[in-house]
């Protein structure tokens, strides 16, 4: 299992029910690009880098979403694929709809986001929203929504090699490693 001590210097997935705290709060706010952009990268499990980059078209086909999604990562150049949960497609669904989305190329691109805006205003967004709920600042940040579904994943079925192919890592110590586990 993931204990809390054993992720040295790195910022710790984020727990069920902060997930759904932080998802609910941002859901009643209607703040649909947020809830978006936090559920598409729970799910994905995508760097930063690569999330800013996220093509509609990589999620929808002919106004539906996609039910499978295949990204190659900037960073290992390594395909890796996902789907997102029932309730994290309504979010996507709501966001593409925004006026705002029309005409946009990518999901997250509206202004200038790229993978530091993202740092930066998803960092502040979770601690404002996380306030409460346990998120001290030091211990998590976006980095956390990229662990939070392989964390989850592990201490459900405890299989690093299909962890290894979602995360899209070349060797399973690398995965090993990044989930913090013995």
């Amino acid at each position: 299992s993931i204990e809390q001590g054993a992720i040295i210097d790195q910022k710790r997935p984020l727990l069920p029910k902060q997930v759904w705290a932080i998802h609910t709060r941002l859901k009643l706010g209607s703040n649909w690009q947020d809830l978006a952009l936090f559920n598409v990268a729970i799910d994905s499990k995508l760097r930063g880098c690569d999330l800013v980059k996220l093509a509609v078209s990589y999620l929808v086909k002919d106004e539906r979403l996609r039910e499978r999604v295949s990204v190659i990562q900037s960073k290992t150049k390594r395909p890796v694929q996902f789907e997102l949960t029932e309730t994290n497609r309504e979010s996507v669904l709501s966001w593409i709809k925004a006026p705002e989305m029309l005409a946009c190329r990518f999901m997250f691109q509206v202004g200038s986001m790229t993978a530091r805006t993202y740092r930066r205003a998803n960092t502040v967004e979770l601690f404002e929203i996380g306030d409460g709920f346990g998120l001290e600042q030091s211990g998590y940040g976006t980095h956390s929504l990229r662990r939070t579904k392989a964390a989850e994943i592990y201490r459900e079925t405890g299989n690093l090699r299909a962890l290894q192919v979602l995360l899209g890592h070349t060797k399973v110590d690398n995965t090993v490693r990044y989930l913090g586990v013995e």
